[in-house]
């Protein structure tokens, strides 16, 4: 069979199965073009879920008239003035949206442009342009989508399934570019000029209010900078649908972002749930490619460990932020020795098996329980005389509820701390300080895989020594591990090659360190006070002192809440007092 050259509607076809995967595909690419015009206010329009029309409305330059005739031609585009594709500062930049879009629906463009005299109308389905009297900016009306290609139709969904999907793509678009206004079906308002927090909570709900901690970190040896908001531990969703990442400006749903922002919230919320976030990520234009899909929804980093590490790191430090952040370090005042819940369980696990924990552990230095009378009085944390209880994050003890809950109040209301889940968030950070103590192996463990599974793993061999694994490679198609850490016995096979697994989709791999976590987890979790054991005040008050100086002490390491604050507003309310 002699090879052809495609003709110029079928290619364009080819390309609108790339690039116009449902109408949602044609509102981003639209807006994001309307956008790349200079407009601050686009209004779009939707019908049958966009099969029967979807037009886009900006204020933007417009087009004159030669700019209108070139912009449905293949690979035709204003957005690379100085054909360097590692420099690309725009939303759109591939030159196939429009003729893609028009090989498969019927697309008309009304734009005027300063300059000329009057606007003009293209239909394209005819490649008939005559003048209009439109007056500013662009209208690009796409009809009947899809009724060229009547197969493509039955892979749509129902109108609704398909205006969910636009309402996600707009709120996206408006979530990147607080500066511009969008309207979609009168309906879906976003205000221009609006503050970041407030396009947040717009798009999110207004149940994110007061509940979205802000980040704005810097790195000046790599040029980065990531700013935005992260929801609390306490508000998460069941699904990612409410995390909105961006790149330079643009949005995407990037890997290596989603297992960063994964990352940071591992000890503190549980693997099914997920945080909100509205995270904006910047970086040179060289040291990440956006040209790599033709729906610019992913990218490639030039070092995407350093940038996963870099937005761990950061994250982390934000959410890490202790109750009494903005309090003077001055209103406490600290003995020596730290205060240890005295756990008479505990006490006796402990003394049964004290030889293990000090020569098996896998910490350096196991975590020490001391042995004090349950009625002796603690003074760990003593609050300083001129500071009101009232004062305090989570107040004045007043009791203990079913040996479960401590009960406390401060001056915005009534507090309940479930005394578990306190205890274990301390013991665990306390682990988290500990260093990881390895046992040398005598014989090393050989661990065959495939060459390509060798090379993964090598790449992050100094990631892996830093969570007490130390390997090498072993001959040819294997790996030896001749260090790992002390008292973990796990199928290291399965392990190196869920690693490996890792670093090849993703370029790293946390399987490791999920590991560590959930033997930290269960560690403190078996080691810290139990629902049901009764406490003192002195204790109870030692507690809550403990947990506000305590990084990410608002839950446990399941990601269970540790207290709860209830208003005395609420309160009055519930007894009709308002």
């Amino acid at each position: 069979m002699s090879v052809r050259v495609l003709p110029d509607f079928l290619v364009n076809q080819i390309a609108a199965g790339e690039v116009v995967e449902r109408p949602a595909s044609v509102v981003k690419e639209l807006v994001e073009n309307a956008l790349d015009a200079g407009a601050d206010q686009i209004i779009i329009d939707v019908i049958d879920g966009g099969r029967t029309l979807i037009s886009v409305i900006d204020n933007g330059s417009g087009m004159s008239k030669q700019d209108l005739q070139n912009c449905v031609l293949r690979h035709a585009t204003s957005k690379l003035p100085d054909d360097d594709l590692l420099n690309i500062n725009f939303m759109g930049f591939r030159g196939e949206a429009l003729p893609s879009i028009a090989s498969v629906s019927n697309m008309t463009i009304d734009t005027f442009h300063d300059g000329e005299e009057n606007g003009w109308c293209f239909d394209v389905s005819n490649n008939e342009i005559k003048p209009s009297a439109w007056e500013n900016g662009t209208r690009i009306k796409v009809a009947n989508l899809f009724a060229r290609t009547p197969a493509r139709l039955k892979f749509l969904h129902s109108d609704k399934a398909e205006m969910l999907a636009i309402v996600d793509t707009v709120k996206r678009l408006a979530m990147g570019r607080c500066d511009v206004g969008f309207v979609l079906n009168n309906k879906w308002r976003f205000p221009k000029d609006q503050d970041l927090i407030e396009r947040v909570i717009s798009v999110m709900g207004e149940d994110v209010r007061g509940q979205m901690l802000n980040v704005d970190v810097s790195s000046s040896s790599s040029h980065m900078r990531l700013h935005g908001f992260i929801s609390m531990p306490i508000l998460r969703r069941a699904s990612s649908v409410d995390q909105y990442l961006f790149v330079n400006g643009r949005p995407v749903k990037d890997k290596v972002l989603v297992s960063a922002l994964r990352a940071a919230y591992i000890d503190v919320m549980h693997a099914r749930e997920f945080p909100l976030c509205a995270l904006y990520l910047e970086l040179p234009t060289r040291e990440v490619d956006v040209n790599v899909s033709p729906a610019k929804t992913e990218v490639h980093f030039l070092e995407p460990t350093h940038v996963r590490s870099f937005i761990i790191k950061n994250l982390r430090e934000v959410l890490s932020k202790t109750l009494n952040q903005n309090i003077s370090e001055n209103v406490y005042k600290e003995n020596s020795e730290q205060f240890e819940i005295p756990l008479t369980h505990v006490q006796t696990f402990f003394n049964n098996h004290k030889n293990d924990f000090q020569n098996r552990s896998f910490v350096s230095e196991p975590h020490n329980f001391n042995q004090i009378n349950n009625q002796q009085k603690t003074e760990d944390v003593v609050v300083d005389n001129n500071v009101s209880d009232f004062d305090l994050p989570l107040g004045r003890v007043i009791g203990q509820l079913s040996n479960k809950y401590i009960l406390a109040e401060n001056k915005d209301g009534f507090v309940i701390v479930d005394q578990h889940a306190a205890h274990e968030r301390i013991t665990y950070e306390k682990l988290r300080t500990k260093t990881i103590k390895t046992q040398p192996l005598l014989t090393p463990i050989v661990v065959k895989l495939k060459s390509e599974d060798v090379d993964a793993v090598l790449t992050i061999m100094e990631e892996l020594k830093n969570s007490g694994l130390h390997l090498d490679e072993f001959g040819d198609g294997a790996i030896a591990i001749f260090e790992k850490p002390a008292d973990w016995d796990l199928n290291w096979e399965n392990c190196l090659h869920e690693i490996a697994d890792e670093v090849r989709s993703y370029g790293h791999s946390s399987r490791l360190g999920e590991k560590l976590h959930l033997k930290l987890a269960n560690y403190a979790c078996h080691h810290s006070v139990r629902a049901g054991q009764k406490l003192n005040y002195e204790q109870m008050d030692a507690l809550l002192r403990d947990i506000e100086r305590t990084e990410r002490g608002g839950e446990c390491n399941h990601g269970r809440p540790v207290y709860k604050i209830i208003p005395l507003s609420e309160l009055d309310s519930l007894f009709e007092r308002i």
